[in-house]
């Protein structure tokens, strides 16, 4: 079983993670796209490989949250990814700026490097899988007993 500090210390990791990656992602990218042309392809392999890692992140996060679902939680996308309602404000503030910074230099550099407009699924798909992981969420409703679920056509 996990203890407290187990949990806390694997909070802390992601966003860790998270404030890591925009740091060599800003370390590459900035003097890239200031001119500095020797770092053309170290930019192109660093905003490559952020977005490779972000894949798995992102079916992680995604199949816990399924399994979550599962369970009887209320996950929406919102709460998930945005950690609306589901994680403390330290921490929403903390994955968030992480992916704001991520925006921020990749606005400024993607005209010299396009390939780092693929980098911010990195930071997003963290806070997923703080969400995924961490987040705490409702019950979900209960369906009535009678109820049908639609399937999206009238009528069927």
């Amino acid at each position: 079983m996990e203890t407290d500090g187990e949990r806390t210390q694997d909070h802390r990791r992601i966003i860790r993670v998270a404030w890591v990656a925009d740091g060599v992602f800003a370390a590459t990218s900035i003097p890239y796209a200031l001119g500095i042309e020797s770092l053309e392809r170290a930019s192109v392999a660093v905003d490559l490989t952020l977005f490779l890692v972000s894949l798995p992140v992102w079916v992680y996060a995604f199949l816990v949250a399924v399994g979550r679902t599962a369970r009887g939680d209320d996950i929406a996308v919102a709460s998930l990814f945005f950690l609306q309602r589901s994680a403390p404000r330290s921490v929403r503030v903390s994955l968030l700026g992480a992916l704001a910074v991520c925006l921020g230099v990749t606005a400024l550099t993607a005209k010299s490097n396009p390939f780092g407009v693929l980098v911010p699924m990195l930071p997003l798909g963290l806070a997923g899988l703080w969400g995924a992981l961490h987040g705490t969420y409702p019950p979900r409703p209960a369906r009535s007993g009678g109820a049908r679920r639609s399937h999206g056509r009238s009528g069927e």
